[in-house]
């Protein structure tokens, strides 16, 4: 379709995300949303394509599959919420989209302004109780820009630029307020046309980047923390040549994406502190705490390069890691550059391979002692280690994602594709994996995608909501609950506060406990869910070979609540 249409604003919206590239709309619909229903109806009569519009009973679920989707397409998903209790609901998926640099195009209605005469003005009570001085302040923090939709005709132009700006760097969510009545009024527009802007990807300059190149080359201790990946799949492959051929160790301390395979002879696990203590110049890879400062020491000699979309992380009131060189942009832009200036440099070959066969031997160690200390941890039940351990090699040979939440232990777990990690967002906002595994395989109907979590993350995950959506739209993923029955984090923040406290020797501590555990495999099964219990070590990996079955050949959703021992 092209030239000028006529059509409401709220109509609009849909037709206008296409262009955009937006392939899905996740929403919870209110009252506020009359216009843009009846608008994708008409679309769907005249054989308009629109983005697919999914019906979504939670908010947080909606904003943790646009967030997933995102980990596996690299194109931004919109989410659509009803007015400011929507977007509430939804104010924690945008803190963790906004910490791990996600963009999403966010909206919700906003009640209408009139009370009367004007069409779409207020009708019933809620129309009143939803009104707030300043609704957009609940994500205002989270968002990149903002902006409350005046005039009809500007819903074309408005989402162009909110689009350019979730996606220029540093990427990140955005929100748009959509009052009623606006979206009531008639608007002729053209709709199909490319995006009015263009993002803005920034990368270093070349002197910013020679000097990383010959900081790094000439280093006898190198080292490299990466916590964000190392862009895309090509990058990825040659990041992880680049390690090799130069002999620097990679430490993925917290990563919540993968920037080196677990098993590639240069990653070195998840502890930077022995690497730290004597390295003489560290890459910090798109890391936003890339340390403990209290319990890693750095050399103080050492020159710490940061390097990443956002460098100094500038939406963080505190976070004063020493930056000697801050190298801003895109992962997929930055890293070939600074391969290519370290190509024409100098090195010593026999240097390097004595460097090479002290890292291999000492990573090699590394994953040795963590897998055989999995493997002996299954002593009387099911623990963290020995679950990651046996899921990893059920995992292998497999297109996969694990979406991990407190649950599954980087490492000890495989994972050699660069999509086959991702961890829970920095912020916390819990209940995240389960709906992001979701939008991770709409955007690859291929794709194995597990969520592992804690008890009390699948239950922050609106499990109910989620499930229905699955069955719904027929999504077949595998959920799988390391259920230990307490807000185990909270428990080992304070053991490691108080280690010799009263709560750590008490029976039991108080404001941790979940339990009695409920039986979450009834949960999945309202939703027709294949679900099982398991809390016999000597069963789980026939377990979840059954689980993963189920998800690949019947393709149908699937759930285990593993019963593990605490940490």
């Amino acid at each position: 379709m092209s030239g000028k249409t006529k059509t409401t604003a709220g109509a609009a919206i849909f037709q206008r995300l296409k262009a955009l590239g937006v392939e899905y709309v996740f929403a919870n619909s209110g009252t506020d949303f009359p216009p843009i229903i009846e608008g994708l109806v008409r679309a769907q009569r005249d054989g308009i394509a629109l983005p697919e519009a999914v019906t979504i009973p939670h908010e947080h679920v909606a904003m943790g599959m646009a967030h997933g989707h995102w980990l596996i397409s690299g194109k931004p998903q919109a989410v659509m919420l009803h007015t400011n209790v929507g977007l509430a609901n939804g104010a924690i998926g945008a803190i963790n989209a906004a910490c791990e640099h996600v963009p999403m195009l966010l909206m919700s209605g906003r009640t209408p302004v009139t009370e009367h005469t004007r069409f779409g003005a207020r009708t019933v009570p809620i129309g009143w109780g939803q009104e707030m001085r300043d609704q957009t302040a609940l994500v205002r923090e989270a968002s990149k820009w903002d902006y409350e939709l005046r005039f009809p005709e500007q819903i074309g132009e408005v989402l162009d630029r909110g689009w350019a700006i979730a996606e220029s760097t540093p990427k990140g969510p955005i929100y748009l307020s959509l009052p009623r009545e606006v979206l009531c009024e008639t608007i002729k527009a053209d709709l199909d046309q490319p995006p009015a802007m263009t993002p803005v990807n920034g990368s270093p300059t070349d002197d910013a980047i020679a000097t990383a190149a010959k900081w790094l080359a000439e280093a006898r201790h190198p080292l490299v923390i990466a916590q964000r990946g190392a862009g895309d799949e090509e990058i990825f492959a040659q990041f992880a040549d680049w390690a090799d051929k130069w002999a620097i160790p990679v430490c993925s301390w917290w990563a919540t994406r993968l920037a080196i395979s677990t098993e590639h002879p240069m990653h070195v696990g998840p502890d930077p502190k022995s690497w730290l203590a004597e390295a003489d110049c560290v890459l910090v890879l798109d890391c936003l705490a890339p340390w403990w400062p209290d319990k890693h020491p750095v050399n103080p000699d050492a020159k710490i390069i940061h390097a990443g979309p956002d460098p100094l992380f500038s939406r963080f009131p505190i976070r004063n890691f020493r930056s000697d060189l801050s190298l801003a942009g895109e992962s997929n832009l930055l890293l070939p550059r600074l391969f290519s200036a370290m190509e024409a440099l100098p090195h010593d070959a026999e240097a390097l391979s004595d460097r090479r066969q002290n890292i291999i031997a000492k990573s090699q160690e590394n994953r040795s002692k963590a897998r055989q200390s999995a493997q002996d941890s299954a002593v009387g039940g099911i623990t963290k280690a020995y679950l990651s351990l046996k899921l990893g090699e059920m995992l292998q040979g497999l297109r996969s994602s694990v979406f991990s939440e407190l649950g599954a232990q980087l490492g000890v777990l495989k994972c050699t594709d660069y999509q086959s990690w991702f961890q829970e967002p920095h912020s916390g906002g819990l209940g995240w994996s389960v709906p992001a595994a979701m939008g991770a395989r709409l955007a690859d109907p291929e794709r194995l995608c597990v969520a592992v979590c804690g008890d009390g993350s699948y239950m922050f995950a609106n499990p109910t909501a989620c499930h229905l959506v699955a069955e719904a739209i027929g999504i077949p993923f595998l959920t799988v609950i390391a259920n230990n029955a307490e807000w185990g984090a909270v428990r080992a923040s304070v053991e490691g506060l108080y280690p010799e406290g009263s709560a750590a020797k008490a029976n039991r501590m108080p404001l941790t406990a979940l339990s009695p555990s409920p039986d979450f495999t009834l949960t999945a099964q309202a939703s027709r869910a294949y679900a099982k219990q398991v809390t016999d070590p000597a069963t789980l990996e026939a377990e979840l070979a059954e689980a993963i079955r189920v998800v690949t050949e019947e393709r149908r959703q699937a759930l285990l609540d593993v019963r593990v021992l605490p940490d």
